[in-house]
């Protein structure tokens, strides 16, 4: 009988096997956090390069009144059930770091149902990045320490942000700030180099506001979670 080649043959070189991890996200936000995530696993430092992991911003295609904190929460429940019933078909443990994770990334702004969000994610064991007042104040954390209230207001956030480098301005008898609409565009300027500052910023609003009331978190990001725990990335 002839001898498989492929078998038993010490001289024989095997690849290693290298882990995978599916990470789906459901974002408030239609262009930023869909571009900022596309930025942070396309140019980001992987905690362990032979880690390999798929994100996919699952409601990309959603109408706003789907992206609201509560019915994106409500949506991601119903993926995570899909995806943990895999996982747990291909007898993967939560322990093991390819266990899948669904995130939801939303912000403040003047949602009513916050903590209703959280209390479900919480319940159906999602991953929550949330942002008091809105997404806009982890960007700006990329440029400049902020600890003061913005009263809930995200304008507030962004029109400091607008007003940063990197951020194109119009120059005539006076300088104008960026629209609205073009802020929201992510350029590669804006973030590159900048990670462990904004980490470092956003880390030292924590203990302040941690209290049970998620309205009152203000200002307050941890956006650098999900780019750590969520996309395995410790800088870009």
């Amino acid at each position: 009988m002839a001898r498989d080649k492929g078998r038993d043959n010490p001289g024989r070189s095997r690849k290693p096997k290298v882990l995978r991890r599916e990470v789906f996200v459901f974002t408030e936000g239609e262009v930023t956090e869909p571009e900022f995530i596309t930025f942070v696993t396309e140019n980001g430092t992987r905690a362990e390069p032979g880690r390999e992991l798929v994100c996919t911003v699952e409601n990309r295609s959603a109408p706003t009144k789907r992206r609201k904190p509560l019915p994106l929460v409500e949506e991601a429940i119903d993926k995570w059930v899909e995806v943990e019933r895999a996982a747990k078909k291909a007898k993967l443990k939560p322990t093991d770091w390819n266990w899948p994770q669904v995130w939801c990334l939303f912000d403040r702004d003047e949602h009513k149902d916050i903590p209703t969000a959280f209390s479900r994610a919480k319940q159906a064991k999602l991953h929550v990045a949330y942002s008091h007042p809105c997404f806009e104040l982890w960007r700006l954390l990329h440029y400049k320490n902020h600890t003061s209230s913005f009263g809930g207001v995200c304008e507030s956030a962004a029109g400091i942000l607008r007003q940063q480098s990197g951020f194109p301005q119009t120059y005539g008898p006076t300088i104008q700030s960026v629209s609205k609409e073009q802020a929201k565009r992510v350029m590669p300027g804006q973030l590159r180099g900048k990670y462990e500052k904004a980490r470092q910023y956003a880390k030292a609003l924590s203990p302040e506001y941690t209290g049970p009331d998620q309205n009152r978190w203000d200002p307050f990001t941890d956006v650098w979670r999900f780019v750590e725990d969520g996309l395995d990335v410790v800088d870009y």
